[in-house]
C-alpha cells in the first residue's frame, strides 16, 4: 500500500521522530483491520517511512475445504489455491492485502485517525519538548505583536508567546526581529500547549552571562545569585573556585568588553557583579557598593542588618528610587536598615545626582557639585533663584531639575 499519496502530508512532520511515527501508522492501520476482520492478532504490518509504503500481510494455516471453523486463522485449501497451486493443506499462507481490499469507508476512517492521531501527537510532543528546556535560553523570530503578547516563532516554527509582563519596559519589536529570552513555562490550556518566554526572570540574565563569559560555560566561575528590576539595575553574585581567576573581572572583560553586549541586550540595564562570600557582613556591604559602610549588626533570627554609614555615603547606598538598597536585600536575603553615623533614628532617603543621568545632562550635575550641592534632596532645600544666582542655569533650566527630583520623592 502506498502511502506517498494518501498520506503525503504526515511523511515530513516537526516535532514527532520516526520510530513514534511507525508506531502510530501501525496503530491507525490494526485499529481497521480490527474493525474489519474482527481481529488483528494474525496480520503482519511493516511501516517503511523512509519509502513511504505500507505493507499488510494476512496469515493463516490451509485447511480442507469442509474444516474452515476460524476463518481468522484458517483458509480452505481450495482459496489458498487460488493464491498460489502449489499450496497443501497445514501450510502458512502469507497473503498481501492490497488498497482495494478494503472498503472505502474504512480508508477514509484511516486518514480521519492518522490526522487526529498525529495531531495530538505534535502538540504533546510540543509541550514536552519546551517542559525540558524551562529556563533555557532561545532565540526566536517576531511573527506577530499584539498589545498584550508578542508571537515568535522558533527554528523549527514552533510558536513561542512573550507576554508583556515579561518584557523589559522598555523593549520594542517588530515583524521579523530576532528576540533572545528563556523559556519561563510550558502548560496545556485547553488541551493546546502555551509556551510562555521571559526577559524579565532573573535566569535570563544569567543565561546570557553564560553565552558571554567562557568561564562561566565551563564551570570555572558559579554565579550564585541573580537579582533584577529589569530595565533598570541587577546585581550578579559570582564565585570561583580557582584562586587564579578573578570572577568579577573575569565577567567585565577588559574595559567591560564582556558585560557591554549584556548591558546592550538588557536595553541599558546597569549590572553590579559582586564577589560571593559566606561572610555575611563583608557580602552586605559588596551588596551596597559603591557606598562606604562604617559599621553593620547582624541580626540572623529575625534576618535583619543594621548599617551604620556617613552621611554622605546614604545615597549612594539607597540609589535612585531605592534601587541599590532593594537590590542589596534581595541578593543577601536580609532586610537592611540604613543609619546616619552616630543617629538612632532612619535616616531621610536622599539620592545622589549621578544617578539622574539619565534625565539630567551631565554637564548641568556639574553646575550643582560645583558649588556643594552633591544629592537631590540638597538641591531641593535650596529656592530656585538662589541655584539661580550660584549657578550659571538659567531658571527654565532649574524648573525642569527640580521637577524631575521632586518626582522621585514622590
Amino acid at each position: 500500500m502506498n502511502l506517498t499519496s494518501t498520506f503525503a502530508e504526515f511523511k515530513e512532520l516537526r516535532n514527532i521522530d520516526r520510530a513514534t511515527m511507525m508506531g502510530v501508522l501501525e496503530e491507525v492501520f490494526r485499529n481497521m483491520l480490527q474493525k474489519v476482520y474482527g481481529s488483528d492478532e494474525t496480520f503482519d504490518v511493516i511501516v517503511n517511512i523512509e519509502k513511504g509504503d505500507l505493507e499488510i500481510w494476512r496469515n493463516r494455516v490451509v485447511v480442507e475445504d469442509n474444516e474452515v471453523e476460524d476463518p481468522t486463522h484458517q483458509i480452505s485449501l481450495t482459496d489458498a489455491k487460488k493464491l498460489d497451486e502449489t499450496y497443501e493443506v497445514g501450510e502458512d499462507v502469507a497473503e498481501q492485502l492490497k488498497p482495494e481490499d478494503f472498503p472505502r469507508r474504512a480508508v477514509l476512517a484511516i486518514r480521519q485517525n492518522l490526522a487526529s492521531k498525529i495531531f495530538e501527537l505534535e502538540k504533546n510532543n510540543l509541550y514536552l519538548k519546551y517542559k525540558e528546556k524551562v529556563g533555557e535560553l532561545i532565540t526566536g523570530e517576531v511573527y506577530q505583536t499584539w498589545k498584550k503578547e508578542i508571537l515568535i516563532l522558533d527554528d523549527e516554527e514552533n510558536e513561542l508567546f512573550l507576554p508583556k509582563s515579561e518584557q523589559i519596559p522598555s523593549d520594542f519589536f517588530r515583524k521579523g526581529d530576532t528576540v533572545k529570552a528563556i523559556v519561563k513555562k510550558a502548560e496545556m490550556i485547553n488541551n493546546q500547549p502555551k509556551i510562555t518566554l521571559s526577559r524579565v526572570a532573573p535566569e535570563f540574565l544569567q543565561r546570557l552571562f553564560e553565552v558571554e563569559v567562557p568561564e562561566i560555560f565551563d564551570g570555572l566561575i558559579t554565579i550564585k545569585k541573580t537579582v533584577r528590576i529589569p530595565g533598570e539595575r541587577a546585581k550578579v553574585a559570582v564565585e570561583s573556585y580557582d584562586e587564579r581567576i578573578d570572577p568579577v573581572g573575569a565577567c567585565v572583560g577588559v574595559k567591560g568588553s564582556r558585560i557591554f553586549s549584556i548591558v546592550k541586550e538588557l536595553k541599558g540595564e546597569n549590572i553590579d557583579v559582586v564577589n560571593y562570600t559566606t561572610n555575611l557582613q563583608l557580602l552586605i556591604q559588596r551588596a551596597l557598593n559603591p557606598a562606604k559602610i562604617t559599621s553593620i549588626f547582624i541580626d540572623e533570627e529575625n534576618k535583619q542588618a543594621e548599617v551604620h554609614m556617613k552621611p554622605s555615603e546614604i545615597s549612594l547606598a539607597i540609589g535612585k528610587g531605592g534601587q541599590n538598597i532593594k537590590l542589596a536585600n534581595m541578593l543577601t536575603g536580609y532586610s537592611i536598615d540604613i543609619y546616619r553615623e552616630g543617629v538612632e533614628d532612619d535616616v531621610e532617603e536622599d539620592v545622589d545626582l549621578l544617578e539622574f543621568t539619565d534625565e539630567i545632562e551631565p554637564w548641568i550635575i556639574d553646575q550643582f557639585k560645583a558649588i556643594g550641592l552633591d544629592t537631590a534632596r540638597a538641591v531641593l532645600k535650596l529656592d530656585k533663584d538662589e541655584l539661580a544666582t550660584r549657578t550659571d542655569l538659567e531658571l527654565e533650566t532649574i524648573d525642569e531639575v527640580v521637577s524631575i527630583l521632586k518626582k522621585e520623592f514622590e
